[in-house]
């Protein structure tokens, strides 16, 4: 007879690409993966996966079960929500997610003062530059910079972040003031990797600056500022932490100076109404608003940077 929860395993292989990874994800041992895996295939008597020197990727079997694995996980998580929407309790774990420079210098502090008067909740905070999943219980909180589609997710803009340009003095000396009217020739630039930049960032770092090389590319937003200050090149910032440097690396002035992002928030529906999430989404969107006038200062805060 076939075990439904050996699905679970299956479709956790075929998004991560390997046995290890999709063991961290479920919070199990690699060999009860590869069990798992054993176990669905013999019982189906078909070949599911097969291993790449990429990862592992689905056979035509698996490719033909993929969908339907979906479907029953989706109905399954379904089931605990509805369940788990009816949890009045405070205690147990809440999964958050957001961009690395929101979760270390935004939310840890706000979740550091939540449980000061809340122990028994926790807290798992993931920066990953991947986009987790709510409806399939990856997070229970997602916090982005870019706005929600999912219809079945309730999600509400909590703030804006301006980003501007910034370069060390240390650049600037060695490569001269960039010419912006030009394009910038001649320049170099840090920026994120496909994939993992906001895209309004990387459409108006391409207006500004497109005659400029890469230098570096990362996925890191902690690795890009870095980077800047150590004079790898020129760097779209958010100005809260470019601006939290003015000794190392100073804010340049292109005729379109700063670009703002917005910054969303979402939970599921079906676990809006669980307290302990309830709490923790409501501290999250306190601490946007405590911090509104560093992740989007005024003008008149940066008046002493001439453009160059």
């Amino acid at each position: 007879m076939l075990d439904w929860d050996d699905l679970r395993f299956f479709l956790a292989i075929v998004r991560t690409g390997s046995l290890s990874a999709a063991a961290r994800d479920l919070r199990v041992t690699q060999s009860t993966v590869g069990r798992r895996l054993a176990s669905l295939e013999s019982g189906l008597g078909a070949r599911l996966l097969h291993r790449t020197p990429e990862g592992y990727v689905p056979t035509l079997a698996g490719e033909a079960i993929l969908g339907q694995a979906e479907r029953v996980e989706v109905e399954a998580l379904a089931v605990e929500r509805t369940v788990g929407g009816r949890d009045a309790l405070l205690d147990g774990v809440v999964r958050v997610t957001a961009i690395e420079t929101l979760a270390s210098h935004v939310l840890v502090p706000a979740f550091c003062a939540l449980q000061l008067g809340n122990p028994e909740i926790g807290i798992e905070l993931l920066a990953n530059v991947r986009h987790l999943s709510l409806a399939m219980r990856e997070a229970d909180i997602a916090v982005r910079l870019t706005r929600f589609e999912q219809h079945d997710l309730v999600a509400r803009r909590i703030g804006t972040m301006a980003h501007g340009l910034y370069a060390s003095p240390g650049y600037l000396e060695r490569h001269g003031a960039p010419d912006f009217a030009a394009g910038c020739p001649g320049h170099r630039l840090v920026t994120g990797l496909d994939g993992a930049e906001v895209p309004q960032v990387a459409h108006w770092l391409a207006e500004v600056a497109p005659r400029a090389t890469a230098a570096l590319r990362t996925d890191s937003p902690e690795a890009q500022l870095q980077a800047t200050v150590c004079g790898q090149g020129m760097a779209c910032l958010p100005r809260l932490r470019g601006d939290a440097l003015p000794d190392g690396l100073r804010r340049l002035r292109p005729p379109r100076d700063r670009v703002l992002v917005e910054i969303w928030v979402a939970v599921h529906k079906d676990n809006r109404k669980i307290p302990r999430i309830r709490l923790v989404l409501d501290a999250v969107a306190a601490a946007a608003r405590d911090h509104a006038g560093q992740l989007d200062p005024p003008e008149h805060q940066d008046a002493r940077q001439p453009r160059a």
